[in-house]
């Protein structure tokens, strides 16, 4: 969980037409100066036009991109990608796309491709609501991964929640039949905010009696236990698409 200090100047914005209802002025991340390490430059800049798929208004083609017709799973905001790496690497008959804006977690995760020899990854570099409306057709993701998104806490920033209506009903939109959006936080406010807007999004089942068990395949990373170690509850949401 990243609790920024919460100042809208800090937040870039974004002009453009509305996609899905979705008001694009608002973003739901900060991009924030961090340590870039001369290998993750180094991978960024050798790496990324290996791997990376550049942004444009144009729908992607999935089975082309990997060359063949697995599943897609999307990650909206991988961080530093170590766990993005490990369930790519348990789950190879799964293509997994990383949508992120951090540019040392970028090259960091293009260091774990090279070293794991992952061929079923790939990273765009880009506002993820804009990515969907813009490049995901309807109906091709079989999940969505969203891991200790931004809780933005204070009650003028809501707003900027990734997972909230009407970006939900985009995520539904993208979804095929069955397919599901797993949903993890430390930030219990956040974690109930989301149950309430996930429950309240049409088309969309919890395949629990409220909150997930921890699902086994999701590696728990060295941010995760940092929660756990300040005493915050690890809440997992996982709604499933109906219709």
């Amino acid at each position: 969980m990243n609790l920024e200090n919460n100042e809208d100047v800090a937040q870039p914005v974004g002009q453009g037409e509305p996609a899905g209802g979705i008001r694009r002025e608002i973003h739901t991340f900060v991009i924030r100066a961090g340590h870039f390490t001369n290998a993750e430059k180094k991978d960024y800049a050798e790496l990324g036009p290996v791997w990376c798929i550049p942004y444009e208004k144009k729908l992607l083609d999935f089975e082309k991109i990997f060359g063949n017709k697995n599943p897609v799973v999307i990650e909206i905001g991988f961080g530093m990608g170590k766990a993005t790496a490990i369930i790519a690497e348990n789950n190879p008959q799964i293509n997994y796309l990383g949508l992120e804006v951090h540019k040392p977690g970028i090259g960091k995760l293009l260091g774990e491709i090279r070293t794991r020899g992952l061929t079923n990854l790939r990273i765009i570099e880009h506002d993820a609501m804009e990515v969907l409306s813009d490049m995901v057709p309807d109906g091709s993701v079989s999940a969505f991964h969203i891991f200790f998104a931004d809780p933005w806490p204070k009650k003028r920033h809501h707003k900027r929640r990734l997972v909230q209506r009407p970006r939900t009903d985009l995520f539904t939109q993208k979804l095929v039949k069955g397919g599901y959006l797993y949903f993890v936080t430390d930030w219990l406010p956040y974690a109930e905010f989301a149950m309430e807007e996930l429950t309240q999004t049409k088309g969309l089942h919890n395949k629990f009696d409220g909150y997930a068990p921890h699902q086994e395949w999701r590696p728990e990373t060295r941010f995760e236990q940092k929660g756990v170690d300040a005493n915050r509850v690890i809440s997992e949401l996982f709604f499933e698409k109906q219709d």
